[in-house]
């Protein structure tokens, strides 16, 4: 029987509002390092006005809990996020991008943000780097078609140089502006293993201070799910700065999934 996601995570709705239910005790695992704390509950229904209070340190507080739809479901939450408005990042966007794959996949990859062609295009991880992310799970021996790929920010973040669109990075504000989109995905999907993508994705999970340079590959014990491991995004591989660089960062990446295939 497959592990069901943890009750931190399992959102009921009701009355306009999402509550948690009682938590539940971690198990034990020499495998694992705790170091990780819940994800928080920013999910309540916002008040009128379309506002929340903001996690300590933030500068706003706009979220999108108010633009979920009633009922959690991915075919639902993908037409809603269109109409998201909890920061001001769908501005100069295209579309909002939803996350993909199968409905109970036993593996949810999770990234920074949508780029220039995943924007276009409506779908996360299709340009390079997803396509290198495909790479990197056939060697891994992961079959994609069986994952769930999003983002922890659904909006592509950019600034113009000429007529290219550069990626710009998150600010923690909008990861935790565009946090309830992701817990509902994880509350649906409910995955035994949650892979964050780089640091934005990690920190947007696993806590601000969190750094994958110095956890990268390990079993984290976290309420988010069974298992946990946070690695590079694959963008960071084709950043090097030659193609020695490039193999390795690649062959380091591989042997981060294959942590995860030994767990399916």
């Amino acid at each position: 029987m497959r592990s069901r996601i943890p009750n931190e995570m399992r959102l009921a709705y009701g009355k306009n509002r999402l509550f948690p239910p009682p938590p539940r005790r971690l198990a034990d695992s020499n495998r694992r390092t705790r170091l990780c704390r819940p994800l928080p509950n920013l999910s309540a229904k916002a008040p009128v006005g379309g506002m929340v209070s903001a996690l300590p340190g933030t500068s706003e507080g706009v979220t999108a809990a108010a633009y979920l739809p009633e009922r959690l479901s991915l075919p639902q939450l993908r037409e809603a996020v269109q109409g998201c408005r909890g920061c001001d990042l769908y501005r100069n966007a295209t579309q909002a991008v939803f996350g993909e794959g199968a409905r109970h996949a036993d593996v949810m990859l999770v990234g920074e943000q949508p780029g220039d062609k995943e924007d276009l295009a409506g779908r996360p991880f299709v340009g390079p780097a997803g396509r290198l992310l495909d790479q990197a799970l056939e060697e891994a021996g992961i079959d994609r078609t069986q994952t769930y790929v999003t983002n922890a920010v659904k909006h592509f973040k950019w600034q113009a140089r000429g007529k290219r669109r550069i990626h710009q990075k998150p600010s923690w504000s909008e990861s935790v502006a565009c946090r309830p989109w992701l817990e509902a995905e994880l509350a649906v999907v409910e995955p035994r293993v949650v892979v964050c993508l780089g640091a934005t994705a990690a920190q947007s999970l696993l806590g601000r201070d969190f750094r994958v340079t110095q956890h990268r590959g390990e079993l984290l014990e976290s309420p988010l799910a069974e298992h946990v491991v946070a690695t590079v995004h694959p963008s960071s591989i084709l950043r090097q700065q030659d193609e020695a660089s490039r193999q390795a960062e690649l062959a380091a990446f591989v042997d981060n999934l294959r942590v995860v295939a030994a767990l399916l």
